[in-house]
This record gives structure tokens, sequence and C-alpha cells, in this order.
């Protein structure tokens, strides 16, 4: 597995995204710990999730206890960069909410850290800005967080550049990622990925399977990454993560998963070389 860097540590060029196994349609929990281990098997040490990834109103945590439970039941458990959020709930009924007040996220990073049984959590990011509450705030809680040893790295989630600015200014230069939504059908993100890139920090692209599924299709806007993956002989869904990678060295695509085979999958992307010619093909999809 190649390597690439969130702050001072090293993680897999290809996280696993937690969200799937735990929210609506989510599997049962045996074949998502299979999924979570074949992650690890296949050289995973970077997996995100939140404390609002559940389903119903009484399991706030839902996939942070998850992994942690995967995490423990695995040889590789000790070497994986945990890396969750605070700042979003889930009243139970399939709607998301937002709360970016400093007491609630630090009470929220409390008990993150008590699910995932850690004395620090590797990697705490604020998950969505909360128009009630000043985000220098919000983003100041974060700070304390890192200060008092809570987290060992902080981030921020769905920023735009004024808040990354922002951000890296109140956590005094120790900003580590920014977690934005970024997918061959969403690429509204790309100044805050230009802006990561110049800052030396870690750009997480969430969701980054959007318009895939359409590749395949007869005139499709996406068409060219199934053309390329043809060539290739590999998955669209690989060419679009090796894409990604070769935007820029701060890049760490964070698929989702609920299967074995989609974490298999995902993986090979890290070793798929692309060339200018195709990539230049698929931006310009």
């Amino acid at each position: 597995m190649h390597m690439r860097r969130i702050g001072e540590v090293e993680v897999s060029a290809i996280g696993l995204g937690g969200m799937p196994m735990s929210i609506e349609g989510r599997p049962d929990e045996s074949r998502s710990l299979a999924t979570l281990h074949a992650a690890l098997d296949a050289g995973v040490t970077l997996i995100d999730t939140a404390d609002a990834y559940h389903r119903d109103a009484g399991e706030v945590g839902h996939n942070e206890s998850l992994i942690a439970k995967a995490l423990a039941t695995h040889e590789r458990g000790g070497d994986v960069l945990v890396a969750t959020k605070g700042g979003h709930l889930r009243p139970g009924d399939g709607s998301w909410t937002l709360d970016g007040r400093p007491e609630y996220l630090k009470r929220a990073c409390e008990a993150s850290l008590r699910r995932l049984g850690v004395e620090a959590i590797g990697l705490y990011q604020f998950h969505r800005p909360d128009p009630r509450v000043p985000y220098a705030e919000s983003v100041g809680a974060i700070r304390d967080l890192l200060d008092e040893g809570k987290i060992r790295m902080a981030g921020i989630s769905n920023a735009n550049p004024e808040q990354i600015r922002q951000a890296q200014e109140i956590l005094g230069g120790r900003l580590v990622s920014v977690q934005n939504q970024f997918s061959p059908a969403f690429r509204s993100s790309e100044p805050e990925l230009e802006l990561c890139d110049e800052l030396g920090v870690a750009f997480l692209p969430w969701s980054p399977f959007g318009g895939i599924s359409k590749a395949g299709e007869l005139g499709s806007t996406y068409a060219p990454f199934a053309r390329v993956a043809q060539e290739h002989g590999v998955s669209a869904h690989q060419v679009c993560l090796a894409w990604m990678l070769a935007k820029s060295p701060v890049v760490v695509p964070i698929p989702g998963a609920s299967r074995p085979e989609s974490v298999q999958d995902s993986v090979r992307a890290a070793d798929l070389e692309l060339s200018a010619e195709e990539i230049a093909e698929l931006d310009a999809a």
C-alpha cells in the first residue's frame, strides 16, 4: 500500500469511510466487521467515522463503536488512525441537524473518546459549520481539545477557503486535514483542494464516487472514467480514486464501503498509474 501523510502521521493512500455500515440500508454487524477487517488486511490505516453515523435516535456513535470492536479484534488494529467528527446530529428521523456550540463539541468529543476506547482521538474534525454559532468559537473548541491532549490532531469538514484559512490561524498552524465532498459529479471543492495543496494540509474527499454509477451509460458525462477503466482492465471506481490521487499528494480519498469486495477494489487504485493524457481527459469529463 502506498502511503501519504496527515500531519506527522503516515496513512494508507486510500482510507475507508465507515458511514455506510451504520446508516439506513446498513448490513448486519458480521458483514460490517468483515468489511473493516478486509480493509486492515489490505493495508488500510485510515478509517473515517463520526458520532452522527447512526440510524436510530438511541444509537449515537454506532459507527464509532463498530470500528472500535473491529480494531480490537484484529492484529493490525493498533496501526490505524481513526478520524472522527463532531457537530452534526441525527435525531433518528433521517434528518441531519447541527450543533457547533463549543460546550457541545467538547461533550461530543468526550463521548467519542469513551466509545473508541482511547485516551486521545487520533484525528478529530469539526463536522460542519453551524450558522447559529460563530465559526471561530466552534474551531476554538477544537483548539482547546488539542491543547488539552484529548485529540492528537485537528481537522475541519465541509469548509470553504476562508474557513480553512481561519481554522489554520485559530489552531496556530496545526490544521492537518480538510474533509469535503469531491467527486466526478461534485467538483465545487476544487478551490479547497488547491488551497490544501498550497498549505500542505491533507484533503480527504468524502463521497468520492459521485457520478461513477452512470459512467457506463451511453452518452454519460462520466463515460471517460469507464473508457479509461476498460483500457486498464479495472473498475471505474479504481480510475476515479487514481484520478484523485494524481491531483495532489495531499489527497487521501475515504471511499465508503459495506462489503469486503468494495474495499479490496478501492485499495488497488493506489497502484493504478494514469497517463497525463488520461488525467486531462478525466479532468474535462
